[in-house]
């Protein structure tokens, strides 16, 4: 079940499951069994690795040492990756092009903060959601104009991996209503740290809530132009929302995979689990679920790549991600129930990516406002404009 690509993509992704199979799979359990937290040689023989082969820079610029590859081979890349649980696969911190468009109008910020993404000596969280905006484009936080800068005021939910960052992306709005996006360190004065919740997943990358007070940013680390900072967040939404779904198909393909090799070998009064014809049905399902999806998220970086309409592909990014979350949560589902009480087990991959793929449903945009963006598109525009 494999799409036709290019031979440098077919080796490029040959790369990446060989990293995958040698250096993420085997920490799993590990990390599982205790809190996220592998040994700090492994988790940086990781990142070492993985910028060696390029995974931090593959969306940056050529100009600045990025190897600006196709969307198509880096969604390779990440449904390679998102074979992995317990999320070792984000071992390193990703330079993307959006950044750069947005910084480049300051060699600073370039110098600053991105370059130090490519090569691992930084990372980098994002400040986006908030207490009563969750999956809506509403942003509460305020950045009031001051001398030399802004005071940023307000609190950030869910900020994905801030526990190992050296800076937020945070986003805020200024007096005159316009949405605008800064640099913040992370240690700055005035941002504290108000929760850090426990997930129903075992990440060594923390969601925590965090509170900024007359939180000082220099007019040097606010990024692009005023109104301008909705804009990057939805670029940053495209890239998640298409990664993510690479994501889903390598955690359904190797679901499935387990699942099948599993029945093939258990043994039921003399009869093999896969020979079951419910059994043969749920495998059946779930293959055909993850073709479909695998077709639709390689048309849509396909569409990245040929340069389609803005609109058009921001709605193809919500399809791909709204279809290719739900088609993961029912193939965990199915393949958990087929490797039955030992499919329950923690040291079980289908029973990780049964809790972990749960929550793909929600962060980076809801299933629910997925639908909302479709269905306002399908409005506005018919289904010739998707």
């Amino acid at each position: 079940m494999d799409i036709q690509h290019s031979k440098s993509t077919i080796e490029w992704q040959e790369k990446i499951r060989h990293f995958v199979d040698k250096e993420l799979i085997p920490w799993e359990i590990e990390a599982e069994m205790n809190g996220g937290v592998i040994p700090e040689s492994a988790s940086k023989r990781m990142q070492s690795e993985a910028i060696k082969m390029g995974l931090s820079r593959m969306d940056a610029p050529l100009e600045y040492g990025g190897l600006s590859m196709s969307m198509v081979d880096q969604i390779a890349a990440w449904e390679e990756l998102g074979r992995v649980t317990n999320a070792l696969c984000w071992c390193f911190p990703e330079a993307q092009q959006w950044m750069f468009d947005a910084c480049a109008d300051s060699q600073y910020q370039i110098n600053t903060f991105l370059k130090g993404l490519m090569d691992g000596s930084l990372r980098e969280c994002y400040a986006i959601t908030e207490a009563e905006s969750g999956s809506y484009e509403v942003t509460n936080a305020t950045a009031t104009k001051c001398d030399g800068g802004y005071k940023i005021n307000g609190e950030k939910w869910f900020v994905t991996t801030a526990n190992m960052a050296d800076f937020f992306f945070v986003q805020a709005k200024t007096e005159d209503d316009m949405e605008a996006l800064f640099f913040v360190d992370i240690n700055a004065p005035g941002v504290s740290m108000v929760e850090n919740p426990v997930f129903s997943h075992t990440f060594p990358s923390h969601h925590p809530t965090y509170k900024f007070d007359d939180v000082m940013v220099l007019d040097k680390n606010r990024i692009g132009g005023e109104g301008s900072g909705m804009d990057y967040s939805r670029s940053w939404f495209r890239h998640e929302r298409l990664t993510i779904s690479a994501r889903m198909l390598g955690a359904a393909r190797r679901m499935i995979e387990e699942a099948t090799a599993w029945a093939a070998q258990r043994d039921i009064q003399g009869e093999k689990l896969i020979e079951k014809q419910a059994i043969q049905f749920s495998l059946a399902d779930s293959a055909t679920e993850l073709w479909a999806a695998k077709l639709m998220v390689y048309e849509a970086a396909e569409a990245h790549d040929r340069g389609d309409d803005l609109k058009s592909l921001h709605v193809r990014c919500s399809m791909v991600k709204l279809y290719s979350t739900e088609m993961a949560n029912r193939v965990a589902d199915r393949c958990l129930q087929i490797w039955g009480g030992r499919g329950y087990r923690r040291d079980n991959a289908v029973e990780r990516f049964f809790r972990e793929v749960r929550v793909d449903r929600i962060w980076e945009g809801s299933s629910e406002m997925q639908r909302m963006v479709i269905a306002r598109a399908l409005q506005k525009r018919g289904l010739k404009g998707m």
